[in-house]
């Protein structure tokens, strides 16, 4: 596995793939890897010729009161991972290499960005977007590989690709849970014992919550009740959001299948996020 920090040195490596005819993957990342992302890794080596993996923290997609300078960068263990699973090329560029110190162009969207975590995080999307596109730019994949645990962000960058006619397939893979069910993020490592233990009730609301779609509630607000009464008595969760969502990232009244519900919570101080698609097969 190659380890690069530049941009040009990137750039001219993926110019030899490219003669070579080879088919190229992106997954970009913020690092502190787990299972999650390695099922990214696997998904891309099953579909490309080449793996490329990106680790770049970036600061614009962080709120003020957000929690960058403390968002876990454990760089050596991220190379073990990406190396186990088959990536190519791991790319762990500064900030100053991605953003230097005068951006002043950005990749924004409407509508999609303004529910959800959208919302609750101004600006989140924006600089998402910008950091997404650069990155598309850097390494001019022919395939990007997105969890489908950030579905806002994942439908976002769907629809950004297809406006601004990048010639990227983006693929969207399945959520990768711990054993109780609990999405694998990052951040799950900010809990402390007893807010894991109650972190894993965000999951038994959301299948709670489809059980009761799949015998037939359709009522959007009746099903959030739901998933709602669920967490009533964890004394750390604060409910951020929980919605039933179109394709748009809109609320709906009535829920069919492919609306998405989606929630975040706040346990303790530690902001998790999780989601189901309607009518897909329950995968916990």
């Amino acid at each position: 596995m190659q380890y690069i920090k530049q941009i040009d040195i990137l750039r001219k490596q993926i110019k030899e793939y490219k003669k070579q005819g080879k088919i190229i993957g992106l997954v970009p990342t913020m690092g502190a890897l787990h299972e999650g992302h390695a099922s990214l890794f696997d998904a891309a080596r099953k579909e490309c010729d080449i793996v490329v993996a990106s680790v770049f923290v970036n600061p614009i997609q962080f709120g003020p009161n957000e929690d960058f300078d403390k968002y876990p960068r454990p760089i050596e263990d991220d190379k073990k991972v990406a190396e186990t699973h088959g990536v190519d090329i791991l790319f762990n560029p500064e900030v100053e290499e991605i953003i230097g110190d005068n951006l002043l162009a950005f990749v924004d969207i409407n509508k999609l960005s303004d529910n959800l975590c959208g919302a609750k995080r101004p600006g989140h999307f924006r600089g998402v977007c910008t950091i997404v596109s650069k990155l598309f730019n850097i390494v001019t994949p022919d395939k990007g590989f997105f969890g489908k645990k950030d579905i806002q962000q994942l439908m976002i960058i769907k629809k950004f690709v297809a406006d601004l006619n990048f010639d990227i397939e983006i693929i969207g893979c399945p959520i990768i849970r711990e054993s109780d069910g609990l999405a694998k993020s990052s951040r799950n490592k900010y809990l402390s014992d007893s807010e894991r233990q109650d972190a894993a009730v965000i999951n038994i609301a959301l299948k709670h919550t489809v059980e009761m779609y799949n015998k037939g509630e359709k009522n959007a607000a009746k099903l959030t009740d739901a998933f709602l009464s669920t967490m009533f008595n964890i004394a750390s969760a604060k409910i951020d959001y929980v919605h039933i969502v179109d394709e748009n990232m809109q609320n709906v009244q009535t829920a069919t299948d492919g609306n998405i519900l989606a929630a975040a919570v706040y346990i303790g101080n530690t902001r998790l996020i999780d989601n189901h698609i309607l009518g897909e097969q329950i995968c916990w």
